[in-house]
């Protein structure tokens, strides 16, 4: 139902352009007004959604009401009807946003004509309007994958620029301050709390919650400005820590990486989190990286930050005689330095764990490596190590060959049948049974590009396909092909295609023209 306001100091012409209006639009809804001073009244009562004003009235004038009217409801459409067609009431009127303006008189069909196309557009923004709170109700219900979306792209180092920023605005968090990273070790058996460590950090709103990779939570903090660093990490641990007391669990460990400036920075972090939980039999169950002691896994003059990365992406890889060399060289360095035989035990150890952390995070169920006892030598520290890996290089060969061979290919169809929706690493794991990382790490690896390059050549193409629609608005192309925001839309066609979607579209109807 549609409202429409006469406006015209003159009765004859109110009702003559009803009795028009009412004939050709029999659904409306009308109301008339003398003067600009009762449609200004009446506007507040009414609510119309296209008003016909009269310019030249006694008192207040057609565009002064036009400008109290127009800032109080943005929305109303306005027509001016007017006997003078003078550019100066032409251009007031156009800064004000009136859409159209009738010259008195003008034929029933003019007026049926201009009113109807003005009509259209407003049925159009409801119908626009409808879709986007669809969109919106749609999106709030995806943001909780969302965040875990953005958080594998962030620790796992499969970012893509464009979609990250889409991602990170929808989730209406401000990434100025610093952050870090959290990860939260679960015992064996304990998967099913997963929802209520979210919920614990939701209540916080203080970060945002990765999948859980094994038993493995990964979380990204954002710094409280009111706390110190340690403070806020201690606040943060113990909370995640009391969802174990709910459940009476034993096992947790919480790690805490160092603070970063930036969301690129983050990954590291991470593996610094990962570092500090390598010894979850400590008396207090969370630890910082800053108070964890230095892996020290190489000493070629590569900082320890480049040496701790390139252990994790090795494990990651399953680049096993690589590991094996860097685990063995340790041993060998503190055989070399004399260290004690216990203390370099509990090193190497904590090295392993660290070893069974990344694997887990690929899905990959581990217990904890143990040593079977305490080592009476180092020959004997160096054998029972290689026997650990080779057990861990097992279950990792295992778990590769248990992945159906179709996999990617699987993960590429439904990616391609269901591209206009919100496609997420988590969504496809679910669907696989593969961990969220593992899937990222695959695609890439098996077809040369991450999940999310992937995923925009499918929207994109299917946009230059429905751009040959002439009838489809850029808007409902946008929507349909699986985008929120047609601006951000148009950002990544250009930065895929090199030109704009509108200039796009001229090139192709111009084509087939």
């Amino acid at each position: 139902m549609i409202k429409l306001l006469i406006v015209d100091d003159e009765q004859i012409e109110r009702e003559g352009l009803m009795a028009i209006l009412r004939n050709g639009f029999p659904d409306l809804v009308f109301e008339q007004a003398r003067n600009g001073k009762i449609a200004v009244d009446l506007v507040k009562r009414f609510r119309p959604d296209l008003i016909l004003m009269d310019i030249k009235m006694p008192g207040m004038s057609g565009l002064e009401a036009v400008e109290i009217i127009g800032a109080e409801d943005p929305d109303v459409k306005f027509i001016m009807v007017t006997a003078y067609d003078t550019f100066d009431y032409a251009r007031r009127a156009i800064k004000l946003g009136v859409k159209d303006y009738l010259l008195k008189p003008s034929k029933a069909s003019e007026i049926v004509d201009t009113v109807g196309k003005v009509l259209k557009l407003i049925e159009e923004e409801r119908e626009s309007r409808i879709a986007s709170n669809l969109q919106r109700d749609a999106l709030r219900k995806m943001l909780p994958v969302v965040e875990t979306d953005v958080v594998t792209q962030l620790l796992f180092d499969h970012v893509h620029e464009v979609h990250l920023d889409e991602l990170v605005g929808l989730l209406g968090v401000s990434t100025s301050n610093e952050k870090f990273a959290m990860t939260v070790l679960l015992p064996p058996g304990s998967e099913g709390v997963y929802s209520a460590v979210k919920e614990k950090v939701r209540q916080t709103g203080s970060g945002w919650v990765g999948a859980l990779y094994g038993r493995q939570i990964p979380v990204i903090a954002f710094r409280d400005s009111d706390k110190s660093y340690r403070s806020q990490a201690v606040g943060m641990a113990r909370d995640l820590l009391s969802v174990a007391g709910a459940v009476a669990g034993t096992g947790w460990f919480v790690g805490i990486g160092n603070v970063c400036a930036s969301l690129e920075q983050i990954r590291q972090s991470y593996q610094e989190a990962l570092i500090a939980s390598m010894d979850p039999s400590l008396p207090v169950k969370y630890r910082f990286y800053a108070d964890t002691p230095v892996l020290n896994l190489a000493n070629d003059g590569q900082s320890a930050k480049q040496t701790e990365k390139q252990f994790f992406d090795r494990i990651r890889l399953g680049h096993w005689e690589q590991v094996r060399a860097d685990v063995m060289e340790f041993i060998r360095r503190f055989e070399n330095e004399g260290v004690d035989l216990l203390q370099a035990q509990q090193r190497v150890l904590g090295l392993l764990w660290i070893v069974s952390r990344v694997l887990l995070e690929m899905g990959i169920e581990i217990d904890t490596p143990l040593f079977a006892y305490q080592s009476q030598d180092y020959r004997q520290l160096h054998a029972e190590t290689g026997q650990l890996l080779g057990g861990m290089q097992r279950l990792f060969v295992s778990y590769q060959e248990r992945i159906a061979p179709d996999s990617i290919q699987q993960i590429k169809q439904y990616i391609v049948e269901h591209s206009h929706q919100d496609v997420t690493l988590e969504t496809i794991g679910k669907i696989v049974s593969l961990s969220p990382f593992y899937i990222s790490k695959m695609f890439k690896e098996q077809l040369g590009v991450n999940y999310i390059d992937f995923l925009t050549e499918c929207r994109i193409e299917k946009a230059k396909k429905l751009m040959a629609d002439p009838d489809r608005s850029m808007k409902e192309i946008t929507f349909e092909v699986g985008y929120h925001d047609p601006n951000y839309f148009s950002k990544v066609f250009k930065k895929i295609c090199d030109v704009s979607p509108t200039e796009y579209r001229k090139m192709l109807l111009g084509k087939k023209g």
